[in-house]
């Protein structure tokens, strides 16, 4: 069974966290909290494993041919010259063992099973069919084959009791593929998370209602739930909820009591329409993470018993990139994967930059491109977090560390790819 959430488990005794120490607590302090349930292999792709999977035998499960060709005994042919057999059996995939005189050779096709007397196959390509005296079949074989040649070997995949894929593991088609080749139909998977999205405000309108001068229409809402779709997660819409002190209690109780997690953005402020953070302060424990990033530097994380709140900032960008950086690290951990970490490189920007603040990391919208066979970076021109736009216009972040204040073109920078969060 999975272990329960530490009581306070984002706890720190930091005025302001930097980027890698608030990823540290994370790290350290989020543990799985989904139990596992049976699951057939068709809808096993992007759940998580609840137990390791091991082959129940070699896979292959015999020796077979890599190719469509002839089957020969290496014992008998003459590597420098080359030999002649008589063809005396055709073997086909799913024909069982045929015992085939080792003089001889064999006409078998991708994937049937090797003869035990017989150890090579030639490529079809490369030989040069003919008739004996007799008017039999016969192939001849140019010189050159080692020992071997063409054959895959039992368990050359996965050995009797080799691991296919690991518990914590995120399948892939890939991953059902290999189970799927150990015949294995059935899998034990960590129950879907269950996360709870909503937003707040007066002000805030679903789309396609009709638009008011100081009216703001909802899209983080639907931008949150569409990033949450990507990690596999059953979600909840609880909608734009008006800034109502009891409605917002009442709707985020209830939410705490069935959900693993409550994602809301925006609106955790301190000033009296703020009402999410008396509510949290009222239902469990609240904390306002002061986070040396641009943007999101405000990010709110609470518990309320066994449901983690995650407050993203209010801006669309911002709310974006602390969904993806701090977000997704703890919905998977939380349904039952390692810590995962987001794929980082380096490449040139063809940019410069004159002065960033010290001790405060930046991420910067940016696009990655080719030129000239050289893969480069080039950053979004404008730099405001409310702009959507900028990041339909971008492929990955471009992450500045804490001690750099100026970078010249050419520089190199570390990128992370959209593709991490599935984009």
């Amino acid at each position: 069974m999975p272990k329960q959430l530490i009581d306070d488990c984002f706890l720190h005794d930091k005025d302001r966290l930097t980027h890698h120490q608030a990823l540290e607590i994370l790290e350290n302090n989020i543990s799985p909290v989904t139990a596992p349930e049976p699951c057939q292999l068709s809808e096993a792709a992007g759940r998580v494993l609840a137990a390791n999977i091991t082959a129940p035998r070699p896979i292959p499960g015999h020796r077979n041919s890599a190719v469509d060709g002839y089957a020969f005994a290496h014992q008998n042919y003459d590597r420098d010259q080359g030999s002649r057999f008589e063809i005396t059996c055709r073997i086909t995939a799913g024909d069982g063992l045929i015992d085939v005189n080792p003089e001889s050779a064999a006409r078998i096709f991708t994937g049937a099973v090797m003869p035990t007397a017989l150890d090579s196959v030639v490529m079809q390509e490369d030989v040069t069919l003919s008739k004996t005296e007799a008017g039999n079949p016969a192939v001849t074989i140019p010189p050159g084959l080692k020992q071997g040649a063409n054959v895959r070997k039992a368990g050359e995949d996965t050995e009797e009791g080799g691991l296919i894929a690991e518990a914590g593991r995120r399948l892939t088609p890939p991953d059902i593929a290999a189970i799927a080749s150990a015949g294995i139909n059935e899998i034990s998977a960590h129950k879907k998370l269950r996360v709870a999205i909503l937003s707040t405000g007066n002000e805030v309108i679903p789309p396609g209602a009709p638009f008011k001068l100081g009216q703001v229409y909802n899209a983080n809402g639907p931008m949150l739930e569409a990033l949450s779709n990507l990690q596999n997660v059953d979600i909840t819409d609880l909608g734009i909820i008006p800034d109502q002190p009891a409605l917002i209690k009442d709707t985020i109780a209830k939410a705490a009591a069935s959900h693993d997690v409550i994602i809301s953005s925006g609106g955790a402020s301190k000033g009296e329409e703020d009402h999410i953070i008396n509510t949290l302060n009222q239902l469990g424990k609240q904390h306002l993470w002061q986070l040396a990033i641009k943007p999101g530097r405000p990010m709110s994380f609470g518990q309320i018993e066994d449901s983690i709140f995650i407050g993203l900032p209010g801006n669309p960008v911002a709310a974006f990139i602390c969904f993806c950086l701090y977000a997704v690290p703890i919905l998977r951990r939380l349904g039952g994967e390692g810590w995962w970490q987001p794929l980082a490189f380096e490449v040139p920007g063809d940019f410069a930059i004159a002065n960033k603040k010290p001790a405060r990391r930046e991420f910067l919208r940016g696009s990655l491109y080719q030129q000239d066979g050289k893969t480069r970076v080039s950053k979004y021109q404008q730099d405001g977090s409310g702009l959507i736009r900028s990041l339909t216009k971008s492929n990955c972040l471009i992450e500045i560390d804490e001690d750099t204040t100026s970078l010249e073109v050419g520089s190199p920078l570390r990128v992370l790819p959209f593709a991490n969060w599935g984009l």
